[in-house]
């Protein structure tokens, strides 16, 4: 595994470019709400987040709170302004539907900074951030198209956001590289945490042959199937090797907690700025990947982490031309790379993919 330190994740996410806000605080007048989308013990995306929240507390020793399971909507907009209303001044949003709430919230609370999470829409006093999750799918790709007997990946997703698809995309170009003759099933649950819906997919797309399974979803519920079911499976936004320790292969983690701390700090020392982005990949610690499980050969661990260190040095890029759309329509020509802008609104699938993207 190659390790990135706390300063360089600091340092990037403290230069993101943005807006001056003029939001002067001491240590004691700031105090920071999270808005989760999942339960803090979904062991996955919200379970990841509140470990950054848990960082803030502990390293600046500031008041924090956070409100779990808010659904995506009407709902989200109430849960923020009642956050602004009860004193938090930076608060962080941390699911994509809660983009327009925390953007109306912003113009209602001109003078507390808000920060959301997978999101585009920006305010003075409202950042975007996010990371560069489809690298790690990138990698994780290639590993299930080593290690698959089937030639068959199943992937549980979630909504076709262009979050979801990038992901699918990555995987299955990262497969594709090692292992021409790779299939990708997709099933959608419509939800972020549905222990239920995550269980049902998996035993369908193990049912339908593939001996891999990968999650855009946050329960653990798809790694202790394939576990039951003697297939691998690849965690998703933490480690999960503990409900399938024969199964799970590896896993993406989203590491927050030096974002969160960074941003945090800012505010206390007034030098807090909305209106920018931050998208960091494993180049600034913000993805990152879990141990490898022993069963995984050791040339395609070695193979693992030769990506890796190319993605991080800028060598690699998973998204190169030449790249058709499914239809074949070319995204990417020959010679080139996906720019930001076509990765963070990516709404095909990519040539090979034997499904549509639902509308």
């Amino acid at each position: 595994m190659i390790n990135v330190s706390f300063k360089k994740i600091a340092t990037a996410a403290v230069v993101a470019t943005g807006v001056a806000f003029s939001a002067s605080a001491q240590a004691e007048d700031v105090k920071v709400g999270f808005v989760y989308v999942g339960p803090t013990g979904d062991h996955g995306w919200s379970y990841q987040h509140d470990v950054g929240r848990k960082a803030v507390e502990a390293e600046l020793g500031l008041e924090t709170s956070y409100v779990e399971n808010v659904a995506e909507g009407p709902d989200a907009e109430r849960v923020i302004n009642q956050l602004a209303a009860s004193g938090h001044n930076l608060i962080f949003t941390t699911s994509f539907g809660f983009m327009n709430p925390t953007l109306k919230a912003a113009k209602r609370n001109p003078n507390v900074m808000f920060e959301h999470a997978t999101g585009y829409k920006q305010a003075k006093n409202l950042a975007t951030y996010s990371s560069r999750f489809y690298e790690g799918r990138y990698i994780v790709g290639h590993i299930a198209g080593e290690m698959t007997k089937s030639n068959t990946i199943g992937y549980i997703a979630s909504f076709p956001i262009p979050e979801v698809i990038r992901g699918i995309n990555a995987t299955y170009l990262g497969a594709k590289k090692v292992n021409p003759d790779i299939k990708i099933k997709i099933v959608w649950v419509n939800s972020w945490f549905d222990p239920g819906k995550e269980s049902d997919a998996a035993k369908t797309l193990i049912d339908q042959g593939a001996d891999v399974i990968m999650q855009h979803t946050d329960s653990p519920a798809p790694i202790q199937v394939a576990e039951e079911r003697g297939v691998w499976a690849i965690g998703q936004a933490s480690d999960m090797s503990a409900f399938g320790p024969t199964a799970h292969l590896t896993a993406i983690i989203d590491d927050w907690a030096p974002y969160y701390v960074a941003r945090a700090k800012l505010a206390m020392e007034g030098k807090w700025k909305g209106g920018g982005d931050t998208w960091g990949g494993f180049d600034t610690g913000m993805v990152k990947l879990a141990p490898m499980n022993s069963a995984i050969p050791a040339d395609v661990q070695d193979h693992a982490n030769t990506l890796l260190a190319g993605i991080i040095d800028g060598s690699i890029k998973p998204f190169t031309g030449p790249l058709n759309d499914n239809t074949g329509k070319e995204i990417v020509a020959a010679g080139s790379t996906a720019d930001d802008g076509l990765l963070a609104g990516m709404n095909v699938y990519v040539e090979g993919i034997d499904a549509k993207v639902p509308q």
